[in-house]
């Protein structure tokens, strides 16, 4: 039996993401906060610890599933040394920021509510200086300190009249390739960020530009970040349309940027935008633009099930950068959603040996080693993932059908209750209770 018949895509919704992740008696308690932005009360259910948790369990696996922190660690400590600079200048200053390259192609920047940001090789191809990457990431800690994430948290506790007892499947659904991502038991694109409000987005953007135009930006850099964001709005590629689903844009924000710059950060136009230090220090990832541009097309044919014409874009890609870890991880899974196994272990093995730190590339390889009934290898390297991120359950199962194909039945059923600790409903919940039942019967376990 293949494993791609074994599970049926489930879209998690916002409101299970939130259930999951903020049911805590202590956050119920608190009730009100002082907002830290606006020094006004409001109702509040999640603690700044509760926050800080919800960042550290799932923060990584987004990262993970955006192919891992870049390896460029000149670009990554660039990135950092902003952050850190306006992140002292916050509302909320003690918290635990962290500023992450991540290797995903697509166009977006993305905040949990514990600090960890994200901005993806996508978006930093459509910058232009410095002070348009300390805009985005002002922008994203704007989130932070005004707590969007949390309200929404929040509001969902609200909205359900009793605590506990739900079941989720967790972070297994692929909001990017449909429910290829889920076959191979990755968290799609997106499917644990926050989807803010225009609101939300307003509040961001002046404490973006506060937070720039306080580090010694010259606000003219935010304009320029609306204005490509505006213009990219109105085409809406592919490659941004979870920007625009989770940051939603208008000719509002845009001009709202444009008259405080004109007025109450007038005097910033002396301040500079560094754009000779942006394009030096980018300079190894722009060369990289023709690969990263391919494997956008790529993504998107894979979303329309166009996994010849995927392939195609994806060796152009790696024709241009064999070594791209995103570009291997993305051939690897065509491969495998059209069932040629062989080569996408190929692929996922050489991922592997790319970026030996990050996990994708062995959920990948032990879901292929499955399929070629390579049982003991498929084990290792979901017990490497595991090692790497732990937190998915999905891992659990496939350690458990590892095992049930080596025969070792107590191991196997091990495996399988702990995936059923944690996911109750869906197909591979079934096949591991269906196990369970049928060697109980026969005394194997």
């Amino acid at each position: 039996m293949s494993l791609l018949h074994l599970q049926k895509n489930r879209q998690m919704t916002r409101r299970q993401f939130l259930w999951l992740t903020s049911i805590s008696a202590a956050g119920l308690i608190a009730g009100c906060a002082t907002n830290p932005v606006t020094g006004r009360r409001q109702m509040m259910f999640i603690s700044e610890q509760d926050e800080i948790k919800v960042d550290k369990q799932y923060a990584p696996m987004q990262f993970s599933t955006d192919y891992g922190v870049s390896q460029d660690k000149a670009l990554n400590k660039y990135v950092s040394g902003i952050g850190d600079k306006m992140a002292a200048l916050s509302h909320r200053p003690q918290m635990p920021y962290s500023f992450q390259v991540v290797n995903a192609t697509y166009v977006n920047a993305y905040a949990f509510p514990g600090g960890s940001i994200g901005i993806t090789r996508g978006i930093l191809l459509k910058l232009d200086d410095e002070a348009e990457l300390a805009s985005l990431v002002g922008h994203e800690l704007g989130h932070v300190n005004a707590r969007h994430t949390a309200q929404q948290m929040s509001k969902g506790m609200l909205s359900q009249a009793v605590v506990g007892g739900l079941s989720v499947l967790a972070g297994t659904q692929g909001a990017l390739y449909g429910d290829l991502a889920a076959q191979v038991g990755s968290i799609g694109a997106g499917a644990l960020l926050a989807s803010y409000s225009r609101d939300n987005e307003r509040e961001a953007d002046a404490l973006g530009m506060q937070y720039m135009v306080g580090a010694g930006y010259s606000a003219d850099g935010f304009v320029g970040l609306m204005d490509m964001l505006n213009n990219l709005s109105k085409h809406t590629p592919s490659s941004a349309e979870l920007l625009f689903a989770t940051h939603p844009m208008s000719d509002e924000r845009y001009q709202t940027a444009v008259d405080k710059a004109k007025t109450t950060y007038k005097t910033s136009s002396k301040n500079p935008v560094y754009r000779e230090r942006y394009m030096d220090t980018t300079a190894k990832l722009r060369a990289q633009k023709g690969a990263i541009e391919s494997l956008q097309k790529g993504e998107e044919n894979m979303m329309q099930k166009k996994f010849g014409d995927a392939e195609v874009d994806f060796r152009k890609a790696l024709k241009i950068a064999p070594n791209d870890y995103a570009g291997l991880v993305m051939m690897s899974t065509c491969q495998l959603v059209q069932k040629k196994y062989a080569v996408g272990n190929q692929y996922a093995d050489m991922a592997k040996k790319v970026y030996p730190d990050e996990a994708q590339a062995y959920h990948l390889s032990g879901f292929a080693k499955i399929n070629l009934k390579k049982f003991d290898d498929a084990y290792q390297d979901f017990a490497s993932y595991e090692k790497l991120l732990p937190g998915n359950p999905n891992t659990a199962f496939f350690r458990g059908y590892a095992q049930e194909g080596m025969q070792n039945i107590p191991e196997a059923a091990r495996e399988y209750q702990r995936y059923l600790q944690i996911v109750r409903e869906g197909e591979y919940a079934r096949y591991s209770y269906r196990r369970l039942q049928e060697w109980r019967a026969k005394g194997l376990i």
